[in-house]
């Protein structure tokens, strides 16, 4: 079918937005609207002694100015971290309490300590200019291994030491670790850091509240990936209302990377000044802001052993994250460095692991989830770690893999922290990766670099990451009366092109042709609870439409057979009709649904299915990266970039390469370009610009090859696995494999970090 499954459809979205006729929270235009800017802390650490707010309050246009003393004053909630966790002692883990606007003390530069609301933004920020903020400064600490020193600065009086949480993952074995290491022939460790990032998302986030006075409910629309997700903490936790007093609603979203997934303090700030003046309020956020206070991601130091036998087999694995979590823990602050860590055996058969994570406040800006939202970060280490242990015992990186990886006849495969791993072809995929990319020829080129004066290196990453799990989804289905059908969907479309996959899935299981298909999502008054990330919209969502469609299938058979008067067993469904076997006697479902809508049966043909995860999907594959170095300069040239994938079944194979290349650009610029700085001595972020964070360019890559090596999935109706993530998980490690690759014969190097700034790899090449 031209727009069934499979097939390489074009986005139907893109007309819109290319055209300029999207719809985003900023292009909402509300009579009488007021505009809010919010004051934030220029000090990463201090005791908020004074903020007064009468000269500006008294400013022209300036209706409402809120501050730290009115969030006391009517007992708002702190934003909340979503997830428990139980400390390795059997404790629970600290809280570190984060009120909408600083009451008594601040701790990350960009911390709201007011919201002034004025009739224009000039107003506003005028106002906020005049409020007088007095803060005691106290000590500073940024940096994730100082934070945990003895006499390191203190964020909060119940978090000793800034260790939030000290968790080894349950699903490990300890004594079998340790019997690993004992009956070892050879230990590799490396230390590794994972660098800070900002996701910087086209568009900035961004709220509009509305009061209607005559029902007291307040209407928040604002950019995210789940409305509820939204709504649900600012009313159960920070404003303290009941749900159903606040309604949320996302228009369309200009990119959300993880970053929009959970709830911010301006969104629940802008509610309150909405309710208060009983008007519409209005906030977006400029790029500096963006900086400043979108949640960031990573920012990890990680330390690991691999134990291996005298034939190059691995034993068992330690690993001890220090995981920085910002000054409060965010929404998922203690979930992605936790959970993910399941990951860190990868793709291998190794027999016994331990792994700690401490969590770890300091004053820089909170983190959370950021594309990959974890899977990243264990895919790294690992891949890093097989490398520097190949290079230790003398074997190649793709020798060492091949003995170690998950064979075909071990499916499906309960790896050393539990998970199960249901498919794939893992060596198979890294040979032919490594075919495709003429990795036999690679030893002329690097000669021939060489003799231009360049070094040239070769990277492989086998990666995976789990996908498909965590919440529910929901879809359901709806005949409208203008002869279309609603898709109903909890999640939302944030550039992903979820909308023209959902479609495709539609067209494949009713026959439907797109242009009669309507997607709503992205309202907590019609849309059930969802949320777009971990790739998991075609898994779970999809799997969920799927569902649903089988349902009105079934429910039109039987209501065709009563209207057709004729036996169920004799009616054929294609092309969204029914006709009876060996006439041309046939009905529309568009059809059946009028015949029943005037019956007095409106809705007849409408079904809803909500889908429970079964377990997760592993999205696998292989990257292989080959580079040159200029070593008088320290510049990096990316020549050839293979990925063979396994992502299941496709459905919509240039939309798949499209998040490919998405992701691999991210990774790639993790790897070699972007990095969140800080001064160590004041916590002033050095990076809060384009001018000073660098991020990847079109010049920076070559053609990306992509080749899929697909297994169906076995834990969903789909067997789908994701795809969304996946460049971003395997490119960092691929990417600094080559980089060791290219400087180890002349620099001796094994282990360098991210990001392989030229700087960096000058300062390598030329040590005096």
């Amino acid at each position: 079918m031209k727009f069934g499954v499979g097939q390489p459809v074009r986005r139907f979205e893109d007309v819109t937005f290319l055209t300029g006729a999207g719809r985003y929270t900023d292009d909402i235009a509300v009579p009488g609207v007021l505009v809010a800017y919010v004051l934030r802390s220029s000090v990463a650490h201090g005791r908020l002694l004074r903020v007064e707010t009468g000269a500006a309050s008294a400013m022209p246009g300036v209706q409402l100015v809120l501050t730290g003393s009115d969030v006391v004053a009517e007992e708002l909630g702190d934003v909340p971290c979503l997830y428990p966790l139980t400390n390795r002692d059997g404790t629970q883990r600290c809280d570190t309490p984060r009120p909408p606007l600083a009451t008594d003390r601040v701790r990350f530069v960009g911390e709201p300590i007011a919201l002034v609301v004025a009739d224009t933004l000039a107003r506003a920020k005028d106002a906020a200019e005049a409020i007088a903020v007095e803060i005691d400064p106290l000590p500073v600490v940024v940096g994730v291994e100082t934070a945990v020193l003895p006499d390191a600065p203190v964020l909060f009086e119940g978090v000793p030491g800034n260790v939030v949480f000290d968790w080894d993952n349950d699903t490990c074995n300890v004594p079998a670790t340790d019997r690993a290491f004992d009956a070892a022939a050879r230990v590799v460790g490396i230390k590794l850091v994972n660098n800070r990032l900002v996701a910087n998302p086209m568009e900035a986030r961004n709220a509009l509240a509305e009061f209607d006075p005559a029902d007291g409910r307040s209407t928040l629309t604002t950019t995210s990936q789940g409305p509820h997700h939204v709504r649900d903490p600012i009313a159960d936790t920070i404003l303290k209302l009941p749900r159903e007093e606040l309604r949320v609603i996302t228009p369309n979203v200009g990119g959300a990377f993880g970053m929009k997934a959970f709830v911010y303090p301006e969104q629940a700030l802008v509610v309150w000044a909405s309710r208060r003046l009983r008007r519409a309020v209005k906030w977006q956020e400029d790029r500096s802001e963006a900086f400043l206070a979108d949640n960031h991601g990573r920012d990890h130091v990680t330390e690991a052993e691999l134990a291996l036998d005298a034939g190059g087999r691995m034993l068992g694995l330690r690993v001890r994250v220090l995981a920085n979590l910002g000054a409060y823990l965010s929404p998922m602050g203690t979930y992605v460095p936790t959970r993910s860590s399941d990951l860190y055996p990868g793709l291998y058969v190794i027999g016994a692991a331990h792994i700690n994570v401490r969590g770890v406040c300091t004053n820089t800006t909170p983190v959370c989830a950021y594309r990959g939202a974890g899977r990243p970060e264990a895919s790294y280490l690992i891949e890093r770690l097989v490398d520097k242990a190949a290079r230790e015992l003398g074997i190649g990186v793709d020798e060492i893999r091949a003995r170690n990886l998950i064979r075909p006849d071990s499916l499906p495969y309960t790896n050393a922290t539990k998970l199960v791993i249901d498919s794939g072809e893992f060596e198979a995929i890294m040979r032919q990766c490594m075919e495709q990319a003429d990795w036999v020829g690679f030893p002329a080129r690097r000669a021939e670099a060489a003799a231009r004066g360049r070094l040239r290196g070769v990277g492989m990453a086998v990666y995976t990451e789990r996908c498909g799990a965590g919440a529910p989804e929901a879809a359901e289905i709806v005949f409208t009366e203008d002869g279309r059908i609603e898709l109903v969907m909890g999640n939302v479309e944030y550039g992903t092109g979820i909308g023209t996959a959902y479609k495709q899935l539609i067209a494949d299981e009713l026959g439907i042709m797109p242009d009669r298909v309507t997607l709503v999502t992205g309202d907590t008054d019609r849309t059930p609870s969802g949320l777009t990330g971990g790739s998991r919209s075609l898994a779970v969502g999809g799997a969920a439409i799927l569902a649903a469609s089988a349902e009105v299938v079934a429910k039109g058979r039987e209501l065709a057979g009563e209207t057709m008067e004729v036996a169920e067993a004799d009616l054929h469904f294609a092309d969204a009709a029914f006709s009876i076997v060996g006439t041309d006697r046939r009905i529309s479902l568009f059809d059946l649904a009028r015949t029943a809508r005037e019956a007095g049966r409106s809705g007849a043909l409408d079904s809803r299915f909500r889908r429970i995860p079964e377990a997760p999907t592993f999205p696998n594959g292989c990257h292989i990266v080959e580079l040159e170095i200029d070593g008088e300069t320290g510049t990096l040239a990316i020549e050839r970039y293979t990925i063979v994938d396994d992502f299941g079944v496709t459905i919509n194979p240039l939309m798949l390469a499209g998040q490919v290349h998405g992701g691999i650009v991210q990774g790639v610029g993790q790897a070699l370009h972007e990095n969140v700085v800080y001064d160590e001595e004041t916590g002033q972020p050095l990076t809060a610009s384009f001018q000073d964070y660098r991020m990847p360019r079109a010049e920076d890559f070559p053609n990306l090859s992509i080749t899929l090596r697909n297994v169906p999935c076995t834990t969903n109706p789909l067997g789908v696995k994701g795809a969304g993530e996946a460049g971003a998980v395997g490119a960092p490690s691929a990417v600094m494999n080559a980089v060791v690759d290219a400087l180890h014969p002349v620099a001796g190097l094994v282990e360098i970090d991210m990001p392989a700034t030229a700087h960096k790899l000058w300062s390598v090449l030329n040590p005096a």
